[in-house]
């Protein structure tokens, strides 16, 4: 099953040893900080809070340097920042940056200009347009961006205050919906079957195989009956495709993580093979091959991550990027197994 950015990021950095950060002493200037993914998961939210609170960086007084764009002499402007809350400098970079994109880029590519306000830094001053064209209409990456930055902020909506705010009873059914939800999931990866079906409306005789199983389990477990589907909340029954996808994702975020505790520190093979996804798009599937405590060959499913192109350059560069992303050193490898394809 094809994993999402999210999840795969989720796995990595997951397994990082997790560093103390100084929330009073975050890098200002936005050239030097490092980007949230690189961050542990535990403590994002409260590093995007931290610099919400703190403000974008915006150095008033600072004495902006004048540049040739063309045949003008140009430098930043900063009566943009009144104009612009978002809008940040950098004094290091000369460049102008997004505080909102920074905090919570969603990866739409090269959508109001990719990572120009986020990595690369913004410094044509000669086109003032390409600010409005950043933040772009109600739904752009920008406004989304905002719309989370502002949620973040607002802690009645947060999910741990919600969630607090519940009776021990509305807590037990939530758990047991969770659960039920979660062992259909669980038992779907287990046997490999597709989750959706084509139309997993009421009156469909096709609603795939997790509403099937969800039923299945309700009708033979009278607890579970009481608050999953039908006789759950509306907002609440924990069945839409994202939720199905979200779990998915935790099942395996976790497989992953018993996998690589079991190896250890121990050498490893690999054996890779090329795959094409049903949108014909090029895959790597990378499989592990270890010896376990007890003496046992085993062969562990890695991973399938999605490739630009299938040359060897491109191949090599994937596995080891796969590879570095779970914290397999390269010095531990002991064997590869390939197709017989030439660029393999």
């Amino acid at each position: 099953m094809e994993k999402n950015n999210d999840a795969i990021d989720l796995q990595s950095n997951s397994k990082r040893p997790r560093v103390e950060v100084d929330l009073a002493n975050l890098p200002g200037d936005p050239y030097f900080r490092k980007k949230i993914c690189d961050y542990h998961p535990s403590d994002r939210d409260r590093i995007r809070r931290a610099y919400l609170q703190i403000g974008a960086c915006q150095p008033l007084d600072h004495d902006f340097p004048k540049r040739k764009i063309g045949n003008t002499m140009r430098r930043f402007n900063p009566a943009w920042f009144k104009e612009y809350k978002w809008l940040e400098y950098s004094i290091e970079k000369d460049g102008a940056y997004c505080l909102y994109c920074y905090l919570f880029k969603p990866d739409f590519g090269n959508q109001g200009g990719g990572d120009s306000f986020v990595t690369e830094g913004f410094s044509n001053w000669k086109k003032k347009e390409r600010l409005e064209c950043h933040v772009g209409a109600h739904n752009s990456a920008h406004n989304q961006a905002r719309q989370r930055c502002e949620a973040l902020l607002n802690h009645k909506q947060s999910i741990i205050t919600v969630f607090d705010k519940q009776s021990d009873q509305q807590k037990m059914l939530y758990r047991t919906r969770l659960n039920a939800s979660v062992d259909c999931v669980r038992f779907l990866q287990q046997q490999g079957l597709a989750f959706r079906g084509h139309d997993e409306s009421k009156g469909s005789n096709n609603q795939g195989n997790f509403l099937e199983l969800l039923r299945f389990l309700a009708k033979h477990n009278e607890e579970i009956d009481k608050v999953v589907l039908d006789n759950a909340p509306k907002n609440h029954q924990m069945i839409a495709p994202h939720i199905q996808r979200d779990i998915a994702n935790a099942v395996a975020s976790e497989t992953l993580d018993a996998i690589l505790k079991d190896l250890g520190d121990s050498p490893f093979a690999i054996l890779v093979d090329e795959s094409r996804d049903i949108s014909v798009k090029e895959q790597l599937a990378i499989v592990l091959r270890y010896v376990d405590k007890r003496g046992h060959m085993i062969e562990r499913f890695l991973g399938i991550t999605h490739v630009r192109s299938t040359t060897v350059v491109e191949l090599k560069k994937t596995i080891d990027s796969v590879l570095s992303r779970h914290n397999l050193s390269i010095s531990r490898l002991r064997g590869q197994g390939y197709d017989e394809a030439s660029n393999m």
